[in-house]
């Protein structure tokens, strides 16, 4: 009897992920000193601050001259959309991203640090799951990565909006934006390790669409917007709403977990908005927002909640 395809498979040979204590053979640490942690997804930086929005995953094999040499596969079958050979252009070096549908769900991988593209990967190819993409490799656009921590950068995304690039025309004046729409800034990453290790349990079907919609709450919002990209790309994460449904939408109640990804949205009528400012933070979830500060998206000034820069900004990429 065949066994039912996995929706997402490891990107690399290396499964370590799977044996308790060997998380140091999988995870490529920021520094010999530093724990596996700063390897994995999250706030794991920079003392909790700063957000690791993927897995650098260790490398197994290294060519003649010391160099890695693992063969880095599609995670999922799916369409490649977007890859980058010129490092000096992105933190990532060398990176491609390639488009899956999963339940419907549309998510994309992310492959960085790569020393070179397979040979016939084209914008618009159809791979299948564990087809060899490209080639582990150290680049970046800063300085190359230590031999010893050589690994692929590994992210599973949503896309943000499809505006993007006029949106960061607008947001950045001045600033360069070498990718469009496939900046990273607009893939909104959620966590491969849960997703990995959760699709694998063998005590039941993994789903990423309840993962999806099981996302813990950072904070939840109110945007006086009706009619952007995410909603149409994402409709099984909008709730429904009688009132709304009845007298019209004019806005959007959303849930935002520790990433910002918005994993429910429910539409509001004229008649359950009290406020009229386009964006308005309604609840934190202050647990949450302790253990996983990373991406600022509140703040708490003068004993109240607010929303931050950042939170501001990710609204409006949202909803541009």
């Amino acid at each position: 009897m065949l066994l039912a395809q996995e929706p997402f498979q490891f990107p690399t040979a290396n499964h370590f992920l799977y044996e308790r204590g060997s998380e140091l053979k999988f995870f490529a640490p920021t520094a010999p000193d530093k724990p596996w942690t700063s390897g994995s997804f999250g706030c794991v930086r920079n003392d909790g601050q700063r957000l690791h929005e993927g897995l650098d995953i260790l490398h197994l094999q290294t060519g003649k001259r010391g160099e890695p040499a693992d063969p880095v596969m599609a995670t999922a079958d799916g369409t490649v959309v977007y890859f980058s050979t010129k490092p000096s252009l992105s933190n990532y070096g060398n990176y491609l991203v390639i488009r899956h549908v999963v339940e419907g769900v549309e998510i994309y991988s992310l492959y960085a640090h790569l020393s070179a593209i397979q040979p016939g990967i084209v914008i618009g190819k159809n791979v299948k799951q564990g087809e060899v993409i490209a080639t582990m490799g150290r680049t970046s656009n800063a300085e190359a990565i230590a031999r010893e921590r050589a690994h692929v950068h590994f992210e599973l995304n949503l896309l943000v909006n499809d505006n993007f690039a006029a949106w960061f025309t607008k947001a950045s004046p001045g600033e360069r934006n070498d990718h469009g729409e496939w900046n990273g800034q607009n893939l909104t990453g959620l966590d491969p390790r849960e997703i990995l290790l959760q699709e694998h349990n063998p005590n039941g079907n993994f789903s990423l669409l309840n993962y999806l919609r099981s996302q813990t709450e950072l904070c939840r919002v109110l945007v006086r917007a009706t009619n952007f990209p995410y909603l149409k790309r994402y409709p099984m994460l909008v709730l429904r709403n009688p009132v709304a449904e009845k007298e019209g939408v004019a806005g959007y109640e959303i849930a935002l977990n520790l990433n910002g990804v918005a994993f429910a949205l429910m539409p509001r009528a004229a008649s359950e908005i009290k406020s009229a400012a386009k964006y308005q933070l309604l609840s934190v979830n202050e647990a949450e927002e302790k253990a996983n500060p990373c991406r600022h998206l509140v703040i708490r000034r003068n004993g109240r909640w607010q929303l931050a820069n950042e939170g501001q900004r990710e609204l409006e990429l949202l909803t541009y």
